[in-house]
């Protein structure tokens, strides 16, 4: 969704907030910018976050590693924990937690943002680090995320006492392919922090308006009517993508955020396990077997090894040591090295191969069990996913973009005119690329050829390399810049919701051994939609059940932007509607209802300034209000309420 509105009505009114905040929340490391408000000519900075590096050493780094580390209950006394504004942290994360986890990776907890827009398991409950013995301790996703926050704030308030973080406009950022629940958990990790005067900002959009605020206004020279910028964001779990357009409104240049990607787990942490399987491959040729704590071990180790490498051509190998517990497991501690040819060959070739633009992810069957874990994306093809997100917003452009970029919708059809047409796609003309996996000019030049191949094999120009972001910190800092954007003060990215959403009706129809009731679709937020805006939804009146369990069952598309509220689906493509998790909900039955009635309604949603969709069922006798809230929360499935 666009960048959120504030999401709560701040309780006075008296102080206007000294600084604009931006957080980015990442999936490896977190980042804290700011902008003074006071001053008209202050620029954003980056605030350096003291943090635990080793057992009794503190420094300062630009990023706080999204770790946290459950230590034995001996392994570290009082004093080797303390932080300048803490004798006694509640949590050991940041730096500290990557290198002890590095070497006991069974408690270390990773990837928790991961975790957060899991639906697939109760992220309320403590069960990380996933799969580790009973006796470490154990944590929720939304807590590892409100731990992070909690030391991102002490660091503030330590260095601010005079503005707590509590009190000034704090924007966080979120993917932009996080669905409204994963948005409303990151809002309640912040809000269970103290950060009421809230908003939320897509990382795309972060890291564009970052690339604004360093072109001094020259942005616009740049860029102009017609452009279509990709924002490939590559961090260390996910690959993020989306599409801005460049209009013109009243004379103006302005920026519409025109689509986004699906939630892709793949990044830098999926390039860090590909090289330590490959070593482990090398080990094994040698002789020498790895235990699966090892390999995990050596994924850390890799780490490293992989960033010095990508960082440093002429470095042609750094060496690698495989810890071991005792004589008689591995008879010693193994040593290998990671060469800069299994980087280039594992990295590029393996996660950016040239693909031509009509090759996507290939999807395998999966095995009837599987362990309980993310659900990372089978095809490790970066740039096939760049391609099949391209191919399916090939209809998202404004009629004119499309005229421009001669959109052929017959094309590839045989006897439609379609025959000697190359595949249609959107074809992006500028690029801005993000995250850190992208700092490498082995792997961003690579992307940038792969996709500048696929615009020539189509007749259209190159596109343009947009540049001046420190892909580590822009996003942070484009969420303080942000806030000055809400005031008024620089443009904006116009957007709304990126998807349309859909509610499951249930078809009428006579009972059919083995075969349940169809299911039809009625759309109830459409595309584009504002965040703190209500639609009413108009339609026939359906029967809504209370007094007993029912399921709502959710479904949003990214393509079909054309159905407004009301638009009824009995049929559609697989690729149109994507099912989302179903709510479980006992509505309350009022005063003069019986349980288990089932009462006429018609239908009214809205979506919040955090981009949380409320379902409003209204009586058609009484006008009696139900409200079903798709924020998925597992302990209540909902905060239905009547009114």
């Amino acid at each position: 969704m666009e960048h959120q509105q504030t999401a709560s009505v701040e309780a006075t009114e008296q102080t206007t907030p000294a600084f604009s905040v931006g957080i980015d929340l990442g999936t490896t490391h977190c980042v804290l910018s700011y902008l003074d408000t006071r001053d008209e000519n202050a620029k954003v900075e980056v605030m350096p976050i003291a943090q635990l590096t080793a057992p009794g050493m503190v420094e300062t780094r630009d990023q706080l590693g999204s770790f946290l580390y459950q230590p034995h209950e001996n392994e570290m006394d009082a004093a080797s924990r303390v932080l300048p504004w803490s004798s006694e942290p509640k949590a050991l994360v940041g730096a500290i937690a990557r290198n002890l986890g590095s070497k006991t990776p069974i408690r270390l907890i990773a990837s928790a943002k991961s975790w957060l827009c899991h639906a697939g398991v109760n992220r309320r409950d403590a069960f990380l680090p996933a799969g580790s013995p009973e006796e470490v301790e154990k944590v929720s996703p939304l807590r590892a995320t409100e731990l992070y926050l909690e030391h991102l704030t002490a660091a503030w308030n330590h260095n601010h006492p005079e503005a707590p973080l509590q009190e000034q406009d704090v924007t966080i950022t979120v993917p932009a392919s996080f669905d409204p629940a994963a948005r409303d958990l990151t809002a309640e990790a912040a809000r269970n922090v103290g950060l009421t005067h809230l908003t939320l900002l897509e990382e795309p959009q972060a890291a564009l308006y970052n690339w604004i605020d360093n072109s001094n206004d020259a942005w616009r020279d740049q860029v102009t009517v017609g452009d279509i910028v990709l924002v490939v964001d590559i961090g260390g779990g996910t690959t993020d993508l989306s599409l801005v357009e460049v209009t013109e409104e009243e004379g103006n240049l302005t920026l519409k955020r025109i689509a986004v990607g699906e939630h892709i787990l793949l990044g830098g942490d999926n390039m860090d396990l590909a090289l330590a399987f490959r070593l482990k491959m090398k080990l094994a040729q040698e002789g020498k077997e790895l235990q699966p704590w090892q390999v995990q071990a050596m994924t850390h180790a890799c780490r490293d090894a992989k960033e010095a490498l990508l960082n440093d051509a002429e470095l042609q190998a750094v060496p690698i040591v495989v810890p071991s517990r005792g004589s008689k497991l591995l008879g010693a501690t193994l040593k290998t090295e990671l060469t800069q040819q299994e980087v280039q060959q594992t990295l590029v070739d393996g996660f950016f191969p040239k693909v031509d633009v009509t090759e996507h992810p290939v999807q395998r069957n999966r095995g009837a069990l599987t362990q309980m874990g993310l659900p990372y994306a089978q095809d490790a093809g970066i740039t096939r996913h760049i391609a099949a997100f391209l191919s399916k917003q090939a209809n998202a452009l404004s009629t004119e973009s499309a005229q421009a970029q001669d959109f052929n919708p017959f094309a590839n059809m045989p006897g439609m005119g379609g025959e000697t047409a190359s595949a249609d796609f959107i074809k992006p003309t500028a690029l801005l690329f993000n995250g850190g996996v992208l700092k490498s000019p082995l792997l961003s030049n690579r992307l940038e050829e792969t996709i500048g191949e696929w615009l020539i094999e189509a007749d259209a120009e190159l596109p343009t390399r947009l540049t001046g972001t420190d892909l580590d910190l822009a996003v942070a800092s484009g969420a303080s810049y942000y806030g000055a954007v809400r005031r008024g003060q620089g443009v904006r990215i116009r957007g709304g919701i990126a998807s349309s959403y859909y509610v499951g009706i249930e078809s009428a129809m006579p009972a059919i051994p083995g075969m349940a009731p169809p299911m039809e679709a009625l759309c109830v937020a459409p595309f584009g939609m504002e965040e703190g805006s209500s639609v009413d939804v108009p339609s026939q009146a359906f029967g809504l059940i209370i007094g007993q369990p029912v399921n709502f069952q959710f479904f949003g598309s990214t393509v079909r932007r054309d159905d407004l509220a009301g638009t009824h689906l009995d049929y559609w493509a697989p690729e149109e509607l994507e099912e989302l998790p179903e709510i479980q909900v006992t509505l309350p039955v009022s005063e003069g209802r019986r349980e288990g009635e089932v009462v006429p309604v018609t239908l009214a949603s809205r979506v919040t300034e955090l981009g949380t969709l409320y379902l409003e069922a209204i009586a058609a006798d009484n006008g009696q209000k139900w409200h079903v809230e798709f924020d998925v929360r597992e302990d209540a499935s909902s905060d239905s309420d009547e009114e």
